[in-house]
């Protein structure tokens, strides 16, 4: 069974920075995308951003030039770089992964930004 454990979310002033990782429990190569993903009380969840393993990288217009994703392949650990945080951040982000055809979700993590 694949397990993602998620660390670094908090509490954090608008304008802040804070960092999530991502790491993948079982020692798996075939690793295609690491992704990101959030939900806010009443709303769907929604894309963050998702790096495939060669490195391409999509994200969402909100975030664009505030967040980054990267990823260490030997350590199967995923990043999420969050600056100028803005409480419309306020979220519980998950981490999702796909191996071969399977997807994998994370537990979630919870983002609070004040205002």
């Amino acid at each position: 069974q694949v397990q993602l454990q998620e660390s670094g979310g908090g509490l954090v002033q608008a304008g802040g920075s804070l960092r999530l990782s991502c790491a993948v429990s079982r020692n798996i190569f075939n690793i295609n995308i690491m992704g990101w993903y959030r939900q806010a009380p009443g709303k769907q969840r929604e894309l963050v951003a998702t790096m495939t393993s060669g490195g391409t990288t999509d994200y969402a217009d909100s975030v664009k030039g505030r967040f980054v994703i990267s990823r260490d392949n030997t350590k199967k650990t995923a990043y999420l770089q969050m600056g100028s945080l803005q409480p419309e951040d306020t979220a519980v982000y998950y981490c999702k992964v796909r191996i071969l055809a399977v997807e994998y979700w994370g537990q979630g993590t919870q983002v609070t930004v004040s205002s």
